[in-house]
């Protein structure tokens, strides 16, 4: 048997066939193994315990996902209210002024002013 890579998780459709293997074996009356990890038993502890570790993951990313988008909200409006604090300073103080600059504007004065492009008439 080759070695299983245990890093990615199983394709639905293999998990879907293994439950429906289970089922179809609990119709087996005569079922019985000396192998402890092909007993029923086992089996039905693997399942319950599949079965308990995917609504805990379902959980988890559900609550993930949540606290996902409430940082995002919180990163919006902390940018949203530093654009209303930049524009009280550009308001209060002047766009040219040491405080505008002091939040990350740049002076009005030292902005580069555009230069005149000379039209190259066509012959």
């Amino acid at each position: 048997m080759p070695v299983q890579d245990r890093i990615r998780r199983l394709p639905s459709q293999a998990i879907n066939q293994d439950i429906t293997s289970l089922h179809g074996l609990q119709t087996i009356s005569t079922y019985d193994t000396t192998r402890a990890d092909a007993s029923i038993a086992k089996l039905q502890q693997a399942y319950q315990t599949m079965l308990v570790s995917q609504q805990a993951e379902t959980e988890k990313l559900t609550l993930y996902r949540a606290a996902t988008d409430a940082a995002r909200l919180a990163e919006w409006e902390f940018h949203n209210a530093i654009l209303a604090m930049k524009e009280v300073v550009r308001g209060q103080y002047g766009s040219d002024s040491d405080e505008a600059q002091a939040v990350g504007l740049k002076k009005k004065s030292e902005r580069k002013r555009p230069n005149r492009k000379k039209s190259v008439a066509m012959a």
